[in-house]
């Protein structure tokens, strides 16, 4: 496959677990196995949209004292150097204020965010903030979307569209039938569409078919977590998926 339709891999990792340095290090070398877009994780006490794996990986952050100054001596880090996105609730952005976190963002070379749990008509109140700092917010699309919803949320989609892959929480095996979904994507924006939740080494194949990226969260998060695997162990294990997820991805 050329290399201008080459499928890309954006990668979840939970910010500063099990430290921030750690996270460093991680982010660098999943760069190098091939992550495209790194979505690094602010720890939330309620993850509405994840699944039990990066919820176990929010709270253990959290009870290791995670605090925002650790997400930015990440980002200060890796910014400059790794494609890299914010995901988090919007409660800590709320906390923290928006503004302020663009600031950072922009301070950082952070690219933007990734809210999944702001409507998409909040989302368009805080648009002229993003653009102010020349930061994207990621658009969402679900299957239970209209067609007249789709066209709304993705006409002025930035940098990729996130398509759930099934109305649930992240990390399941569920599937269903998006090629509607895919089409009217396709009909209103021509912003590159990528499919996340549910999305691992076994799946990814299937799931690029017709999109054109992957997100994948849990199948690397669920190494983080595993108290058995050194940091070296993690790292390793985290590399060789991304590896094997996107050679597949662009077979």
């Amino acid at each position: 496959m050329s290399e201008n339709i080459e499928k890309k891999l954006v990668g979840y990792i939970t910010s500063s677990m099990p430290d921030s340095e750690f996270t460093v290090d991680l982010a660098y070398n999943m760069k190098d196995a091939g992550v495209d877009t790194l979505e690094l994780g602010i720890p939330f006490s309620d993850p509405v949209a994840d699944g039990p794996v990066i919820e176990k990986a929010n709270l253990i952050a959290l009870n290791n004292g995670f605090k925002l100054k650790d997400l930015f001596e990440v980002s200060s880090k890796i910014g400059k150097d790794i494609d890299t996105l914010w995901m988090g609730y919007m409660n800590p952005f709320y906390h923290y204020g928006i503004e302020k976190f663009l600031q950072k963002a922009d301070e950082y070379g952070i690219n933007g965010t990734i809210i999944p749990d702001v409507p998409f008509e909040m989302a368009q109140n805080l648009q002229a903030l993003f653009d102010k700092y020349n930061k994207v917010n990621i658009s969402f699309v679900a299957p239970t979307h209209s067609e007249e919803r789709i066209e709304e949320v993705t006409k002025n989609a930035q940098k990729f569209i996130y398509m759930v892959a099934y109305a649930g929480i992240t990390g399941s095996g569920q599937s269903e039938d998006l090629t509607k979904v895919i089409e009217n994507v396709r009909k209103y924006s021509n912003t590159p569409l990528y499919i996340g939740f549910g999305v691992d080494e076994k799946t990814c194949k299937e799931k690029a078919k017709g999109v054109d990226g992957v997100i994948v969260g849990s199948a690397f998060v669920k190494h983080l977590i595993d108290d058995s695997l050194s940091n070296a162990e993690k790292i390793s294990k985290i590399t060789s998926i991304a590896k094997e997820i996107k050679q597949k991805i662009n077979e």
